[in-house]
C-alpha cells in the first residue's frame, strides 16, 4: 500500500500527539531515560499540538501521511528559528515506529523541502538529537550537513545536546 500525504486539519492533531509520543518513545529509549520520556502522556502531547496549531497555522505547515487512511507519520516546517528570512526550519519529521525504513520519512522530507522552495526560501535548517544516530545518518543520506551550532533542551527530565544541520535548497 502507498504512502498518500495531505494537509494537516484541526481533526488530525490528537492522533498527531499520539503518534509523536509513540515516536519519541521507541526512537529517544535507546539514550534517554524512561522516566524522561514517561511525559508527556499521548493526550497531553495532542494538547500540545492543537495550542501550537492555533497560534501558528498562518505562518507553518502541517502535512500528514497515512496508509490506508492510518495516520503513520507527519511533518512540520516554518520560519526560521534564528529570524533568517532566507531560510525555512525543519520542525519535525515524526513516524509510528512501525513505519521505519519504510520510505515514509523520505518522502516526508522531499516534500517539506519542496514546500520551503515554493514559500522562497532558498536554504532549510533543522535541529537534531546529538545522542540520535538513526535520525542523523537519515538527514545526511538528504544532503544535510551540520552548521556546528549546538543548544541545550529538556526532553522530560533530561537534557538533550542539539546540533543543527542545514542544506541548500
Amino acid at each position: 500500500m502507498t504512502v498518500t500525504l495531505r494537509p494537516a486539519t484541526g481533526d488530525d492533531l490528537m492522533a498527531v500527539g499520539a503518534l509523536h509520543q509513540r515516536s519519541r518513545v521507541a526512537t529517544y529509549s535507546s539514550f534517554l531515560p524512561a522516566e524522561a520520556l514517561a511525559d508527556p502522556t499521548p493526550e497531553a502531547m495532542g494538547r500540545y499540538w492543537v495550542e501550537r496549531w492555533h497560534w501558528e497555522r498562518e505562518t507553518h505547515r502541517m502535512f500528514v501521511a497515512e496508509r490506508a487512511g492510518t495516520l503513520v507519520g507527519f511533518s512540520h516546517l516554518g520560519p526560521d528559528d534564528e529570524d533568517d528570512p532566507a531560510t525555512g526550519l525543519l520542525n519535525a519529521i515524526h513516524l509510528d515506529p512501525a513505519e521505519q525504513g519504510r520510505g515514509v520519512g523520505r518522502t516526508l522530507m522531499v516534500d517539506a523541502l519542496d514546500a520551503m522552495r515554493a514559500r522562497g526560501w532558498r536554504r532549510a535548517a533543522l535541529w537534531v538529537l546529538r545522542d540520535n544516530a538513526h535520525a542523523r545518518a537519515f538527514y545526511e543520506r538528504g544532503g544535510w550537513t551540520q552548521t556546528g551550532d549546538e543548544r541545550d533542551e529538556a526532553i522530560g527530565s533530561a537534557q538533550t545536546r542539539q546540533l543543527r544541520y542545514a542544506r541548500p535548497l
